[in-house]
């Protein structure tokens, strides 16, 4: 079995999906007319636009801080520590490219999430990429192995996964056994799951400002404590991505190792193609009431995971001077550089960190679960076993090692989101007519609005009370 999933995540990672993910970023960005560049702000006027939901969905806001719970994680602490340690400064060069490209395939998924939406059995919007398979490209079958796929990764095994990393964390910091930090994350998880989705929003609404909030003001106040050595760390990041300047320490393969290393990394972080943020995309209430004001606010969330959290890893690890090994890598790595500049309160507040980034990720992971259950018809009943199944997948992460079934979700993850590219890259016209519709109407000066009466050929699969 172990031989199967490694070959299957050679395939999907090695090759598949990290030219496939570039491709289709690049290719929305063109066909878009370079939407992350020419409309940026249009990222913030869509967030901003209204703070709250109603009984249907719940607030853009409220969208962009649970996709957020979901994309920074512990792979902004020690994913970008070990894209360092394996591809030297470059790879976070590297690292922001893919955001960039990545933006525009987010603003893509998360537009057609929006457009597919249906109301749930509990009179919800529910969304995501099942539904648009579904109903845009008519192939339920394909739809439903793309949620299968997505509750594995996202609704179980990735959730031992961060049970892991918290465990680990507080045992190293505080000596807590592990097997009591597992029981106390899964109380936490249980208050705030099963309260629902709006419980989940607002949960994240409140925590994730300030999780990312506070660490960003970590990194800015190491910015300016080395202000003088700023520029050198940003020269290195460029010259070591186009081989000008060699890593100081012992990393190999020089700019492939730096591409490939930072493309990776910074999948694995934004998601964006993955087909994950686009499950509570589709729940809010966009404002203004279009598809692509969504598409707008998934967007910023990748800028935000990896050009920004990343980032401000990446600066503090090469501004402490820590040299990676490897011994110290990953988590480790990042420990020491932070130790280096808040002495012993650095590590502590790196295991805080881990905590936090971690424990969003579960409620968020769980949050697109919970759309892929309603999508398969498992109803109530079906999001009650979801959520006793996570729950314990929570407890069990926390003291077992999870390598083997953290790379079976690496292939589950791999699956869904080849399916969810190719299906993105089928509905790439009606995303591209949208968009149109949405930049005619601001540069008219309107406040966009979408109203599928308007828009014949596209009433195929689209709700009609909802876009009516």
């Amino acid at each position: 079995m172990n031989t199967i999933i490694d070959f299957l995540n050679n395939i999907f990672w090695g090759y598949i999906l990290i030219y496939g993910l570039i491709a289709v970023g690049i290719y929305f960005t063109v066909s878009l007319g370079f939407i992350q560049f020419r409309h940026f702000p249009e990222m913030f006027r869509c967030v901003t636009g209204s703070r709250s939901g109603d009984r249907d969905g719940i607030s853009p806001f409220q969208a962009l801080t649970v996709s957020l719970a979901s994309r920074v994680g512990t792979g902004n602490i020690a994913g970008v520590a070990v894209a360092l340690t394996l591809g030297g400064p470059g790879a976070i060069f590297w690292m922001w490219v893919v955001a960039t490209v990545g933006m525009a395939t987010a603003y893509a998924e998360s537009t057609l999430a929006q457009l597919y939406k249906v109301h749930g059995p509990d009179g919800m919007y529910r969304g995501g990429p099942a539904f648009y398979i579904a109903n845009g490209l008519r192939q339920p079958w394909l739809a439903a192995v793309f949620a299968v796929a997505l509750i594995l990764a996202f609704g179980m095994i990735f959730n031992a996964v961060q049970a892991n990393s918290i465990a680990e964390a507080i045992e190293g910091a505080f000596g807590v056994e592990k097997w009591i930090v597992g029981l106390g994350v899964a109380a936490l998880t249980a208050v705030i799951i099963f309260g629902g989705i709006p419980q989940i929003a607002r949960f994240a609404e409140f925590v994730v400002p300030f999780m990312a909030g506070a660490y960003l003001l970590a990194a800015i106040i190491v910015i300016i404590l080395n202000l003088s050595e700023v520029p050198g760390v940003l020269w290195a990041i460029i010259a070591n991505a186009f081989g000008l300047q060699e890593a100081a320490w012992g990393v190999t393969g020089g700019v492939m190792a730096a591409a490939l290393n930072g493309i990776k990394r910074g999948l694995f972080s934004n998601e964006a193609g993955m087909g994950s943020a686009p499950n509570i995309a589709a729940v809010a209430v966009p404002d203004p009431h279009h598809p692509s004001s969504q598409g707008f606010v998934q967007a910023l969330g990748v800028f935000i995971d990896t050009i920004l959290v990343c980032t401000a890893t990446a600066v503090m690890i090469l501004l402490s001077g820590a040299i990676p090994s490897a011994e110290l890598t990953g988590t480790a790595l990042t420990q020491s550089a932070l130790t280096e500049h808040f002495g012993s309160f650095g590590g502590v507040f790196v295991a805080i960190a881990i905590f936090f980034f971690a424990f969003t990720s579960i409620i968020g992971n769980y949050s697109y679960a919970e759309n892929s259950v309603v999508y398969l018809g498992g109803g109530r009943t079906g999001i009650l076993v979801l959520r006793c199944v996570a729950l314990a997948m929570v407890v069990w992460g926390s003291i077992q090692a999870v390598t083997t079934v953290f790379n079976f979700a690496d292939a589950s993850m791999g699956l869904m989101a080849t399916i969810n590219l190719i299906a993105i890259v089928l509905l790439s016209r009606t995303v591209i007519r949208v968009t149109r519709d949405y930049v005619a109407q601001l540069k008219a000066g309107r406040q966009p609005t979408f109203h599928i009466g308007d828009h014949p050929g596209l009433e195929q699969g689209v709700n009609r009370d909802i876009w009516k």
